[in-house]
């Protein structure tokens, strides 16, 4: 998953190597572009970050919390957030997000292991290396018909490793980048799923990803895509591990400046809605009309100072509303669920300011690395779902409420009898 630095050139204060030590910077010129006529389009308030989870019984104390606002660049277009956190703050060794507990996110990577099958054509002498691989997941999709290498600093490759999936348990600098060239040969494909909007000197990144690439490479990104984000209100995927917010038109920018032209883009569902793109060197590959589809449905949306800004007026009617949706339940005395702890449910729950006394507990499914722990700034317990279906709560927030659809339909088939309630992008009850 998500990558620190070993440059920022972009930010305005110097920060060390997360690929070693870092430090928190403020953002003054675009991560991309380096334009600094940054314009702020919404404001969250200070946020603490989504992975420091204390465990439930521990005394409340100081905790830390840092501003959550976007920026817009009207030169590449790219929405992104004001600061820089260091990443080893956000991004804790015991980091406890995994892919492979999510449907979603399986079934995501299994339809990219058939796409590239089918676009690239890939030989079983080919390298797939995946940049912050976490469990393995994606990689797993390859390990039949190609040579595969993961690349990330968290303690949470070593259960790829366990999985025989080789791993480098280290963060991608060019020292690593190097090693693996020396050691597996340049790739034929790489890959950085929910990751490539994580790392700080995207530049710098890029730089390797290039020389790590054979001539006739490929670079696959997936990303949280900044136009569902707009359409449906998706403040909640706004917090310090994503530092941008990428249409298709701010990654054709970033890509051309690094020789890559984007031939095929997917908007997929993972996350509430991303985009995964692929790009090599120009001429290559074809260009799909998919490519000028998007880039032609994004103009006047993410691209426009006055959409951004209408954004920001449905996110501070839609938070209003949720809290008196709230405060009409919670007014009859009736108890409340949370389903599931993404991280961008922190983010929701300390916008609107949610406490213990107003969300019960938050539900996690067994085996979760959440569990006995609190919702980052809260003392809201994280418990196993079990305790759902046993206390039967009168609602039940769907915090993942991106996936709704799937989620609903098994609670209820599991014996869960009160409501649900849908928080964005109009909040409602169901």
């Amino acid at each position: 998953m998500p990558l620190p630095i070993y440059n920022l050139k972009m930010i305005k204060l110097n920060l060390k190597s997360v690929f070693g030590t870092g430090g928190s910077a403020v953002v003054e010129n675009c991560q991309i572009c380096n334009n600094s006529n940054l314009k702020s389009v919404l404001f969250l308030g200070y946020l603490p970050p989504v992975n420091q989870l204390h465990p439930i019984g521990s005394k409340p104390k100081e905790q830390p919390s840092y501003p959550a606002e976007l920026l817009y660049c009207s030169k590449c277009h790219l929405v992104q957030l004001g600061l820089a956190v260091d990443p080893q703050i956000i991004f804790p060794k015991e980091y406890p997000y995994t892919s492979g507990t999510t449907k979603v996110l399986r079934d995501n990577f299994a339809d990219l292991g058939q796409e590239v099958k089918k676009i690239i054509g890939l030989h079983t002498e080919d390298l797939v290396v995946d940049i912050g691989s976490n469990d393995g997941t994606l990689l797993s999709n390859f390990v039949s018909y190609a040579k595969v290498l993961g690349v990330t600093p968290e303690d949470i490759g070593k259960l790829a490793i366990e999985k025989n999936i080789p791993t480098v348990l280290d963060y991608f600098r060019p020292e690593v980048v190097d090693k693996i060239k020396k050691k597996y040969g340049k790739a034929k494909v790489v890959t950085a799923a929910n990751v490539f909007a994580h790392i700080e000197d995207v530049n710098g990144v890029l730089d390797n990803i290039v020389s790590l690439l054979q001539t006739d490479g490929v670079f696959i990104s997936e990303s949280h895509y900044l136009y569902p984000l707009i359409r449906t209100v998706q403040y909640d995927t706004i917090y310090h591990e994503h530092l941008r917010y990428y249409s298709l038109t701010s990654l054709s920018y970033l890509l051309k400046k690094h020789g890559l032209e984007i031939f095929h883009a997917k908007q997929i569902p993972s996350h509430g809605g991303s985009i995964r793109v692929y790009a090599a060197k120009k001429g290559l590959y074809s260009k799909n009309k998919s490519v000028t589809e998007i880039l032609a449905k994004e103009k006047e949306v993410v691209t426009s100072m006055d959409s951004l800004l209408k954004f920001k007026d449905r996110v501070v009617l839609s938070k209003l509303g949720l809290q008196s949706l709230l405060f009409d339940i919670k007014k009859k005395r009736k108890t409340i669920f949370g389903i599931s702890a993404p991280s961008r449910a922190s983010t929701l729950i300390n916008y609107l300011g949610l406490d213990q006394d107003i969300l019960d507990c938050v539900v996690e499914i067994k085996g979760s690395y959440k569990i006995g722990k609190y919702i980052p700034g809260t003392k809201i317990p994280i418990l196993e779902e079990s305790i759902l279906f046993k206390d039967q709560p009168d609602y039940a927030l769907l915090l993942s409420w991106h996936i709704a659809e799937e989620l609903i339909p098994k609670l209820k088939q599991r014996g869960f009898r009160g409501k649900f309630i849908i928080p964005l992008p109009e909040p409602r009850i169901v």
